[in-house]
């Protein structure tokens, strides 16, 4: 499962023999007697691949200091824009920090994988027929204001998200019936099958809003008063467009649960808005931003040798992780005619020169992306086989005959960046899908030309795609780069008016209902959904069935591998790269927890080392 949101992601999983899920009971205390053998399972805490590792009593997160002091500020950046606090519909730019206002049923341990304990929701309690779930809340659960977080909360936040959130939203919650609350702290969902596995998952990781709040309200509008919630933020000072300060609320009702401590700990978490990444840099360089990913391969290798590096005042690290990479790469808009061929799609991701960019653009950081769901056992590789083969088999007549006897290949250069044999392939497809260069141009049956846009949202990609660009005109191929500022850029997106663009699909060790939004044909047409290509077939909706469907792990890794090859033969990108690691870079102002972890980070987790703080902002203060 895998959410775009900053809402905080919770996973939950209850479980029994029999039923395809692993149980985790609560303590004797806080379980209910069993009156029947048909009665429901309550737990604590889930888990989608096994029992949760923590028990019923733990104190806290592995990956904290429990003992963190709280205090400080982390000035940190964002590019783009935001003019709103809602990010829950499509309307709007909304300030990503802003999420950390609300609360979510559940909270996850970013420490294991797809599993997630009780925050607003003390018990979790699945039926027998696992035909529903139902939450119990925290009593103490409260909003900002002082007002409980009840039940009714809960129906009126799934409601209003279905009925008027993004497009995903109903895409994630249409196997849910109806909603009831049956009493302040108790809300129930009533499935329409018990084939969704995630589905309380999916529902345990919702925000919860206050219905009291919103009362009067418009929720389909851009939100600029600053939101009520329940979360350790609420918002302080803000300019929309600039800048944006979270305040920790010392006395949130959470702080002493056992999923929060060690948490939270900056006081303010400023978030300053920039135009563009190099002035962004520029900033932290001059110590205006405390802490930074980087995700260029140029600036990390180039541009962290200034004083402040070489005084150590600024730390450089690579920190490891365990997750899998998902899929990036330049998508193809299948909605525009130009790329509703597969053998124009395959010619386009055949042009593009990996080892070339690698060696030039990324100093070798980089390994090839061969599947969506890279960097994991979900990844397809060889041929079919087995389990595989015999679920593929059935759409034989609708897949192409060597998905089945030629494993997925991406072409491998020299690194020269003029592979002659590359481009004679990729000219052989397009030549049988009716293009042909007439004065060095590649043009169709009525002499068209093959001219595309390649839209992107920040500069510093255009040193990918230029190059791409070069390639493409040695086969006639008029390629165009044009970058916009975000907003304009999510405007686009969001109607899907592009060509071609860098997208990104996340993944994780147990997809489900996000596959329903990527790529099946109801999601394709829905204004701000996640099919960014037009992804339309019917066997890629069936498999995509099964993965949600899947009653155990064997059988989704079964039917994700089916799905991934299927996709990768359909070439909708041209896959890039992904890294193992995470790069950060930040003022020596901070202590965290010695422990790795298996996001490589959890900045939620470090907080303000005064000693440390004085020092450097003293240095920074006097200058280089």
């Amino acid at each position: 499962m895998r959410v775009k949101w900053g809402v905080g992601v919770a996973v939950w999983l209850l479980a029994c023999a029999g039923t395809g899920y692993a149980q985790t009971p609560l303590t004797a205390a806080q379980a209910a007697p069993a009156t029947a053998a048909e009665a429901p399972l309550r737990t604590y805490g889930i888990s989608l691949l096994g029992a949760p590792s923590l028990p019923p009593d733990f104190k806290f997160f592995p990956y904290v200091n429990p003992d963190a002091p709280k205090g400080g500020e982390v000035a940190l950046s964002a590019i783009g824009t935001f003019d709103s606090f809602n990010p829950f519909i499509v309307r709007g730019t909304p300030a990503l920090e802003a999420a950390r206002v609300w609360d979510t049923l559940l909270k996850d341990n970013v420490d294991e994988a797809e599993t997630a304990y009780g925050l607003l929701a003390q018990v979790i309690e699945l039926p027998a027929d696992r035909m529903g779930v139902a939450f119990e809340l925290r009593p103490e659960a409260k909003f900002h204001d002082g007002t409980p977080v009840t039940a009714e909360d809960v129906a009126w936040t799934f409601e209003t998200l279905r009925e008027k959130g993004r497009p995903f939203f109903r895409q994630y919650y249409a196997d849910v019936a109806s909603v009831t609350v049956e009493g302040p702290r108790r809300v129930v969902f009533h499935f329409k099958s018990n084939l969704n596995r995630e589905l309380p998952l999916i529902l345990g990781q919702m925000a919860v809003l206050p219905k009291h709040w919103w009362a009067g309200r418009d929720f389909d509008k851009p939100l600029t008063d600053p939101p009520l919630g329940s979360g350790p933020y609420r918002v302080g000072r803000f300019e929309f467009g600039r800048s944006l300060s979270m305040e920790r609320v010392p006395d949130v009702w959470s702080k002493d649960l056992p999923v929060m401590r060690g948490l939270a700990n900056f006081d303010t978490r400023r978030t300053e808005y920039f135009r563009d990444g190099t002035v962004a840099l520029e900033a932290f360089k001059a110590g205006q931003i405390d802490f930074r990913e980087e995700n260029i391969a140029k600036d990390w290798a180039t541009a962290y040798d200034f004083p402040a590096v070489q005084k150590g005042l600024v730390k450089k690290e690579l920190l490891p992780h365990r997750l899998p990479t998902g899929m990036q790469g330049f998508g193809m808009n299948t909605r525009r005619p130009l790329f509703k061929d597969v053998r124009v799609r395959h010619a386009l991701a055949m042009v593009f020169d990996f080892e070339w960019a690698n060696a030039n653009l990324f100093y070798g950081n980089y390994t090839r992306t061969r599947s969506y769901f890279s960097n994991s056992d979900l990844a397809s590789s060889g041929i079919p086989q087995g389990a595989e083969l015999a679920l593929l088999d059935k759409y034989r007549d609708q897949l192409p005959p060597d998905l089945f006897t030629t494993p997925f290949q991406l072409p491998v250069s020299d690194g020269s960046g003029n592979n002659r044999e590359t481009m004679r392939g990729a000219m052989a497809l397009l030549e049988q899908a009716g293009w042909k260069v007439r004065d060095r141009k590649l043009v169709d049956a009525e002499g068209q030309p093959f001219s595309f846009e390649i839209l992107l949202d920040q500069p510093a990609f255009e040193r990918v795609a230029l190059p791409y660009v070069q390639w493409l005109s040695r086969l006639g191929i008029e390629a165009r780069v044009r970058t916009v500022d975000p907003a304009q850029f999510q405007r686009l997106t969001d109607t899907y008016d592009y060509d071609m663009i860098v997208v990104t699909f996340g993944e994780s060790e147990s997809p489900g209902n996000e596959q329903t939004g990527y790529w099946t044909c109801d999601s394709m047409k829905p204004e701000g959904g996640w099919n960014l290509m037009g992804v339309c077939s019917p066997v890629i909706d069936d498999l995509v069935h099964q993965v949600v469907s899947a009653p155990d792990y064997a059988h989704l890794v079964v039917a994700t591998h089916a799905l991934d090859r299927v996709l990768l033969a359909g070439w909708y990108v041209v896959p890039h790269w992904y890294l193992q690691s995470v790069r950060v870079a930040y003022w020596d102002r901070f202590g965290r927890p010695d422990k790795p972890v298996r996001t490589g980070l959890a900045f939620d987790s470090w907080w303000v080392d005064p000693v440390r703080a004085a020092a450097t902002d003293a240095a920074r203060r006097n200058g280089p």
